[in-house]
This record gives C-alpha cells, sequence and structure tokens, in this order.
C-alpha cells in the first residue's frame, strides 16, 4: 500500500470513530429537545382545541352547541333537530333520557339527521334568535329554517315529523294566518261572523315574540268548527289600512264582527288567545231563565249586574240590545231574560234594560236600581251611553283584576284600609265605607273607591302613606299620573271632606315619585328623575330626546350603549337635550308622555311640549335614532317658529 492511501485510510478510520462517538454521546440531546418540541406542538394543539370555541361536545349522543359554534356546526347541515333547555327545569330533566334515546334513534336513520341541545339561560342570544320562552322547546331546522315542533314529547311521534322533514320534497306547511292587504281586507272581513286581525311592523320585537304564538293560535281555531280566523296587516306596508283603524303601536289587534272592530284585550300566549276567542265567539248575552240565578248574582256578585227584560227573541228591541252587547262584551258580561218571573221581581217591564249594583254596594244615597225604556227607536248609542253611565257604586271596591276597566276615570278619590267583604269582615269594610259614602254624595264630579291596602302596597309606599301609621289612608290620582296624599289623620268623615275639599280649591301639592336629584349630571346622556322632569323635559327653551326606561328590561340594556353613543354624537347641539329616566322609580308627570312599555322614547320639542313624538320608525340603532332626531329638529313644529 503507498504511503499516501494508508493516511488517508487512517484519516477516513478516525474520522468516522470521532463522528461515531458523537453520535454516543449527543442521541440523548437531540431526542430530547425532539421529545420536548413534539409535547410543546401537543400542548398546544390541546390548547388550541380548549380555546376552539367553535368545536361541538357531546353528551351521551346529543351534541352540544353554543352562540359560538351554533353558525358553523348547522351551516352545512341539511336538517338539525335542536332542544332548547333549562338545567333547573323539571320537564327539561324528566325528558332528557327520551331525547338521548331519540338522537341514537336519528343517528342510524337514513339519512342520519344531528340532534343537538342548547341551554337557553346561558345561550342567550341563541333563546332569543328562536323566540325561546318555554322549556323544553323543540324546533327542526330545515336548511337553516326553523320549524316549530308542536307534538307529544314521545319518541316514536318526534323521529316520524323528523324524518318527514328530512325529505327532499319537504315544505313547511303554509302559514294558517290569513294575509290581509288593500285588495282583500274589505271582503275578507266583512264576511266573517268575527275575526281577529294583528296590525303588525316586521321590525317591532314585540310583533316577532307574538309570530309564533299567533301562528299555533291560528292553527287550533282552524280545527274549530265553526273555524275562527286569524289574519294579519303588514301596517308598515298597508299605511292607509293602519291609519283608518287609528293602530299608533305595535302589534295592535283588533276583532271584527261583520266589519265592525272592537278592541281586543286578552292574552298574547297561544292557550290564551284560543280562549278568548272561543268566548268572544259566543252569544254576547247569556240567558237567565230562573229567579234563583238573580238573586244568586246579586247576592255574590262583584259587578255590575246587566239584564235585558224581553218577551222573546223576536222582540226588536232584543235584536238592539244584542248589538250593544256585542259592542260592549269584552268589558261587561251581559245577560237577558225571558221570564214574567225575572220582571216582576225586578220591577221592569218587557223591552227594558235593568242595572244594579249587587247588595254589598247598594247605598241610600243612591237608587237601587236603573231602568232603560229601549223599546221603539232607540238607538244603540244611546243604550252603550246608559251602561257606561252607571257601571259603578257610588263607592266600589277597587282591586287590580278591576283597575283598568272600571276605576280608569279621574280624579279618582281612593280610601286604603283593610278591605274584605267576606262575612267575618264585612262589618268592619263596610263600617269605613259607609263613612266615605257620606262625603263621595256630596261630590259627583269624581269617582269614589275603596281598596285593599295590601292589593296596593306600592301605590301606598309611593304616595308616602305606608309608615303612616294610621289604619286608614286615602289618596286622589288625577290624570296624568299625579297624585295627591292625605296627610296621616284620625279617619272620618270630617278628615275625608277636609281633604277633597282642599283639592277642588286646587290647595294640594301632589307626591312626585322620584330618585335624588344627580349631583352630577353633566354625561353626554342627562339623567332625569321625577323631580326634574319639568325643569329638564319640558324646558320651552330646549328640544329633548327622552327614553323611558326599567333597569331590569333586556332591550333597555341592548340600548344602552347605542343611546350613549348618539348622546355623544349630539354633545355639541346646545339647545338638543338626550335624556333618559327609569320610569319604575320616577312619576312621569305628565299624560302626553305614555309610557305602555320598555323602553319607550319621545322627541319634545321646544315651545311645543304638549305634542311630543313617539318614536317607533324602526329599530333602535344609531342610524335610525339619529335619522329620527334630525327629522324632528327639521319639522316646523306649532310653536318652535315664536321662539
Amino acid at each position: 500500500m503507498r504511503p499516501r492511501k494508508a493516511l488517508l485510510l487512517v484519516l477516513l478510520l478516525a474520522l468516522t470513530q470521532l463522528l461515531v462517538a458523537a453520535g454516543a454521546e449527543g442521541p440523548d440531546e437531540d431526542t430530547s429537545k425532539d421529545s420536548a418540541l413534539e409535547e410543546e406542538d401537543e400542548d398546544d394543539e390541546d390548547e388550541d382545541e380548549e380555546d376552539d370555541d367553535s368545536a361541538v361536545a357531546e353528551e351521551n349522543g346529543v351534541l352540544i352547541l353554543t352562540d359560538a359554534n351554533f353558525d358553523s356546526f348547522v351551516a352545512d347541515k341539511d336538517t338539525v333537530l335542536l332542544e332548547f333547555y333549562a338545567p333547573w327545569c323539571g320537564h327539561c330533566k324528566q325528558f332528557a333520557p327520551e331525547y338521548e334515546a331519540i338522537a341514537g334513534a336519528l343517528k342510524e336513520s337514513d339519512p342520519p339527521v344531528p340532534v343537538a341541545k342548547i341551554d337557553a339561560t346561558t345561550e342567550s342570544a341563541l333563546a332569543s334568535r328562536f323566540d325561546v320562552s318555554g322549556y323544553p322547546t323543540l324546533k327542526i331546522l330545515k336548511q337553516g329554517q326553523a320549524v316549530d315542533y308542536e307534538g307529544s314529547r314521545t319518541r316514536d311521534e318526534i323521529v316520524a315529523k323528523v324524518k318527514e322533514v328530512t325529505q327532499p320534497g319537504w315544505k313547511p306547511p303554509p302559514e294558517v294566518t290569513l294575509v290581509l292587504t288593500a285588495d282583500n281586507f274589505d271582503s275578507v272581513v266583512a264576511d266573517a261572523d268575527i275575526i281577529l286581525v294583528e296590525f303588525y311592523a316586521p321590525w317591532c320585537s314585540h310583533c316577532k315574540k307574538l309570530a309564533p304564538e299567533y301562528e299555533k293560535a291560528a292553527k287550533e281555531l282552524s280545527k274549530r268548527s265553526p273555524p275562527i280566523p286569524l289574519a294579519k296587516v303588514d301596517a308598515t306596508v298597508e299605511t292607509d289600512l293602519a291609519k283608518r283603524f287609528e293602530v299608533s303601536g305595535y302589534p295592535t289587534l283588533k276583532i271584527f264582527r261583520k266589519g265592525k272592530p272592537f278592541d281586543y284585550n286578552g292574552p298574547r300566549e297561544k292557550y290564551g288567545i284560543v280562549d278568548y276567542m272561543v268566548e268572544q265567539s259566543g252569544p254576547p248575552s247569556k240567558q237567565l231563565a230562573s229567579l234563583k240565578q238573580v238573586q244568586d248574582f246579586l247576592k255574590d256578585g262583584d259587578d255590575v249586574f246587566i239584564v235585558g227584560v224581553f218577551q222573546g227573541e223576536s222582540d226588536p228591541a232584543y235584536q238592539l240590545y244584542q248589538e250593544t252587547a256585542n259592542g260592549l262584551r269584552e268589558d261587561y258580561k251581559f245577560h237577558h231574560t225571558f221570564s214574567g218571573d225575572v220582571a216582576k221581581f225586578l220591577k221592569a217591564s218587557p223591552g227594558t234594560l235593568v242595572m244594579m249594583q249587587p247588595e254589598k254596594f247598594q247605598s241610600k244615597f243612591e237608587p237601587r236600581s236603573h231602568v232603560m225604556d229601549i223599546q221603539g227607536s232607540t238607538e244603540a248609542a244611546a243604550i252603550r251611553e246608559h251602561v257606561l253611565r252607571h257601571t259603578l257604586p257610588l263607592v266600589g271596591h277597587r282591586k287590580p283584576s278591576n283597575e283598568a276597566k272600571r276605576y280608569a276615570r279621574r280624579p279618582l278619590v281612593v280610601v286604603y284600609y283593610s278591605v274584605d267583604f267576606s262575612f267575618d269582615y264585612r262589618a268592619a269594610t263596610q263600617f269605613w265605607r259607609s263613612k266615605v259614602l257620606a262625603v263621595a254624595k256630596d261630590f259627583p264630579e269624581y269617582a269614589f273607591a275603596v281598596a285593599d291596602e295590601e292589593d296596593f302596597a306600592s301605590e301606598v309606599k309611593d304616595l308616602g302613606l305606608s309608615e303612616s301609621g294610621e289604619d286608614v289612608n286615602a289618596a286622589i290620582l288625577v290624570e296624568g299620573g299625579r297624585r295627591f296624599a292625605m296627610e296621616p289623620t284620625d279617619f272620618d268623615e270630617d278628615a275625608l271632606r277636609e281633604f277633597v275639599t282642599a283639592f277642588q280649591k286646587g290647595k294640594l301639592k301632589p307626591v312626585i315619585k322620584s330618585q335624588p336629584v344627580p349631583k352630577a349630571n353633566k354625561g353626554p346622556v342627562k339623567v332625569v328623575v321625577g323631580k326634574t322632569f319639568d325643569a329638564i323635559v319640558l324646558d320651552p327653551r330646549k328640544d329633548v330626546l327622552i327614553e323611558f326606561y326599567a333597569p331590569w328590561c333586556g332591550h333597555c340594556k341592548q340600548l344602552e350603549p347605542v343611546y350613549a353613543a348618539l348622546g355623544k354624537k349630539y354633545k355639541g347641539h346646545k339647545s338638543l337635550v338626550i335624556a333618559k329616566m327609569d320610569a319604575t322609580a320616577n312619576d312621569v308627570p305628565s299624560d302626553r308622555y305614555k309610557v305602555d312599555g320598555f323602553p319607550t322614547i319621545y322627541f319634545a320639542p321646544r315651545g311645543d311640549k304638549r305634542n311630543p313624538v313617539k318614536f317607533e320608525e324602526g329599530e333602535r340603532e344609531l342610524e335610525q335614532l339619529s335619522r329620527f332626531v334630525e327629522e324632528q329638529l327639521a319639522r316646523p313644529h306649532s310653536a318652535r317658529d315664536e321662539l
């Protein structure tokens, strides 16, 4: 071997040994680094999985959807069964095993259908989006459109319904609720013995909430014989119809009988609507065949007794009476009789209308009955006026159940104490009521009533009388929400008379429920309280946008950041005030600013505070509110140019 080749061979062997040695010492370090990197990657993956809100968990075969993962999950699904539940709901807990069995059955179907559940108490956005108002609520999502499930909560029925919806040609059944427009309104309504019509706005949240209940009621009532139709009118499109029927808010519901409109004052959920309309579809007056029925009404009744006395159904006066009863049936119960014994007891001849108060409300200061002869050419309007005039006794019993319909008249003098007309307490109740009667007879221009202090505890508190230390207190309620409280004193006829006389002469100061006046009130949205309402909202030099809200109201909370942004936007306008007021903690001392729900927003123009403009033009977003403000600022309000 040549020396050069030998040297190269030695060097090559040495280098090989060095590499082997390095491999023996280094692998542990390098491998540990690689392992560490792999572990870090795995940890990162785990963290990514934990942080990935779009991941869908599963529990006993049921998928768990949230506000964060819902849209991404359902995006490519043809059909999904959804359950909205509450963890504390007993019905939900009872249904859980059945729902898990349904998930198993639909997983094996062809095609398989995912079954999911949503905790409506935490995933509030989804619950609101799908108008969930009870638990459990089941919905079948078909290509993104929700179909209400209204059957029984049994596996076979639910699975069968879902499989029906999965069919390629399946389409949701058409709405049972009739859609009315200017073209078909009169023909449809005029032909109906009775029909309920909803005037709505597509953007109105209250209308959206009512919609599923209304449709469910329509389906139920369509099955009756004869059916009772329900219809709806988009008042933002059919503006002439809305104006014709004086629609000023949404939703507005009206009952039509052969084309004649009557206000709907019933519930706004499925079963309430159904029951109410069934009642309204019956005869407006019920027949009394026996004298005992009349005597029982007078002995145990709690409201005015209205009865028409007739010879028979062919009596023209009877037909006129029925027409009147139809127009007032939502507020009063009407009766009629063809019995001679009843007529004799009432001392009424055929063709007359008799109104009597129950025995407990009769007194020596008022007639036992009010009788009207409705024979001949008397019009329904005259009968209606007679009913309305004699509805209340001289001093009646005001209760939460009747205050809206019976005691809306103002001024109203209310005497608060422990009112109980049951046998054991009737004497004490009538003792105090007799003192009120002695005063009421001398002030026919005012309405008088007694009220149980516990029934109206919050009202008594707002009047500042809950800690009066007296067994009997009194107040006068006036239009616009104003109220006057009698100074605590030993209650008797003279004290009440002095109080009412002082009110009559304008010597009393109203009680105003108010939060403390804010010490600092320079923010973009000015805070108004009861004591500052006149100074801020009714300032004739300022245009004021005022929001009336309730602290617990979800819509108000949603509006808060938008309203704050609106305040900031107009902060530089010296003659414009953006304001808000907690209407649950403060009186609104003006009947021009009626608050029927929350939030309610008015624009009070400078120089024209008696004619505020209510915001009801669209969604409560910054753009819409700004447009409303700009439009009002540009309007020539009646007294603006005088300033």
